[in-house]
């Protein structure tokens, strides 16, 4: 109930001090408004920059050969081979990746191991490139070196902490 009031209260209190300030509200939201546009438009390169990459790199089988060379060290820890695709999708693409946690709980199920740990690894990571290319684009960083680094880290660790926990809660 409190949720149909709160956004229309806070326009309304936006406005109200606007008005007690003698700021020109309208002025400023066309021109904020214009700033987003701006700032939308300058993020189409980026955006189809990562989406020509992803499709090339789906396409071309490099995906297949990167996971038949991981498949060993899965089973050598006791996880399974078919969720590899999404811990190397993951941090590239989020849309991608639900669509690939979708597919394993379609065709495992929810309860299996497979389909939770598809779960935990989906909250347990993020979709790093895709907020370096977009965010960084937007503010105009262009040397991005660090935090992609310490970005795809916290991917591995997030990966490996979902196995391990997955394995000692669900196995």
């Amino acid at each position: 109930m409190i949720s149909i009031w709160l956004i229309p209260s806070i326009i309304l209190l936006v406005l109200v001090t606007a008005t007690i300030k003698k700021v020109p509200s309208y002025e400023v939201f066309v021109e904020g408004s214009k700033e987003g546009i701006q700032i939308a438009i300058s993020l189409l390169p980026f955006l189809l920059g990562m989406m020509v990459s992803i499709a090339v790199f789906q396409a071309s089988g490099a995906m297949g050969a990167i996971v038949k060379l991981f498949e060993p060290l899965m089973s050598l820890f006791g996880a399974p081979a078919e969720i590899l695709p999404l811990a190397f999708i993951r941090p590239i693409s989020g849309t991608a990746a639900l669509s690939m946690t979708t597919e394993l709980i379609r065709t495992f199920g929810p309860d299996s191991f497979i389909g939770q740990l598809a779960s935990v690894m989906q909250g347990s990571t993020d979709t790093t490139l895709y907020i370096i290319t977009v965010y960084f684009g937007a503010v105009g960083i262009k040397r991005m070196g660090d935090a992609l680094k310490v970005g795809l880290l916290a991917d591995l660790v997030g990966i490996i902490a979902s196995i391990i926990i997955v394995i000692i809660l669900f196995s």
